[in-house]
């Protein structure tokens, strides 16, 4: 409980306002290029398509390139990049093989990016919407998305992605049970130090779409996600979610979407104390982006200012699209 100061004019709360120093000096949270995680969309070598329109800024890279991205954004003090491939369309299947395909473009990826710049971790997204026809995170039996089934290939992509060079494993598919599965299947083949940070609060949100579109599932998906990802009104589910995760081996947690759940990510690092992360979704950047380009806000200020929040909120670490612009912005000062 925070005690009442003395009333004005005894008490002026303005003093500590008046200078740049004293701003500094009281701060109550700081962000550092430490707290930034950077999603990187991946393409392969004859995909013409690199820009993405919905996400201003931001682009598809091949491996070469994405070898030079990340080199850069470790010499920007980033320490960890998360990979997601657009994958070709004739190689997404119903039961989802390229998924577990040792040399997919994600593993492949993986292998290049630890050569080259080993000091950066390599979070690996652990789900089937990039490789299913339909746009879903898991095999599908009708309009059923199944969940025992989709755990088992779950296993196997982690298997493929952790010996590719992965250092975290991120499930984000929402199947019930697929951490202390992965957990079990890391351990069994002698991974296990490779790390898993649990989607363990992913709502069934709105903000996605400009990420659909970069994968390219957004045309795709049939139906919504409803009956596997969770419900926005819902707040004490969350912190069983994350519970469950956490018991069946998950090093991290992760709140997705960020700014709409900041009392989540609160809730759960309130609740457990362990490495709490949220993920700055493709909608949320996307806004930003949006109202700074038409002039309607200062883009830079409304970036630094929602990464603050995560902070204040509780994330120790911030996945976002804004992870090399923020930490050049404040490299500067």
């Amino acid at each position: 409980m925070v005690e009442t100061r003395g009333p004005f004019p005894q008490t002026r709360m303005r003093r500590n306002r008046s200078d740049d120093w004293t701003r500094r000096l009281v701060a109550e949270h700081r962000l550092s290029a430490d707290d930034l995680i950077w999603p990187v969309f991946l393409r392969e070598d004859d995909d013409s398509e690199a820009e993405i329109a919905s996400m201003p800024g931001q682009r598809r890279l091949t491996v070469s390139e994405a070898v030079d991205a990340v080199g850069r954004a470790a010499e920007l003090g980033i320490p960890a990049i998360g990979l997601f491939p657009k994958v070709r369309e004739r190689l997404k299947t119903p039961a989802c093989e390229e998924a577990v395909n040792p040399d997919n473009l994600i593993c492949r990826g993986l292998r290049a990016l630890k050569t080259a710049v080993p000091q950066v971790g390599l979070v690996g997204d652990v789900a089937l919407d990039p490789f299913n026809p339909l746009g879903h995170d898991g095999l599908l039996d009708g309009e059923r998305v199944l969940n025992d089934e989709t755990v088992e290939i779950l296993c196997r992509q982690a298997l493929v992605q952790a010996q590719a060079g992965c250092d975290v494993i991120a499930p984000s598919d929402m199947m019930d049970g697929r951490i202390a599965a992965i957990r079990r299947a890391l351990d069994q083949a002698g991974l296990q130090d490779t790390r898993i940070c649990s989607y363990a609060a992913k709502y069934a949100s709105a903000f996605y779409g400009p990420f659909r579109d970069a994968i390219g599932s957004s045309g795709a998906l049939k139906g919504d996600k409803k009956t596997y990802q969770m419900d926005p009104a819902n707040s004490d589910e969350a912190l069983h979610e994350v519970a469950l995760d956490l018991a069946e081996g998950a090093d991290m947690v992760m709140v997705k979407p960020g700014l709409p759940y900041l009392d989540i990510i609160r809730r759960v690092k309130e609740r457990f104390a362990v490495p709490t992360f949220a993920y700055q979704v493709s909608g949320e950047y996307a806004m930003i982006k949006a109202a700074a380009l038409n002039g309607w806000l200062d883009g830079e200020r409304a970036m630094m200012e929602s990464l603050v929040a995560f902070k204040r909120a509780g994330a120790d670490a911030v996945l976002t699209y804004f992870a090399v612009e923020a930490a050049k912005r404040l490299r500067a000062g």
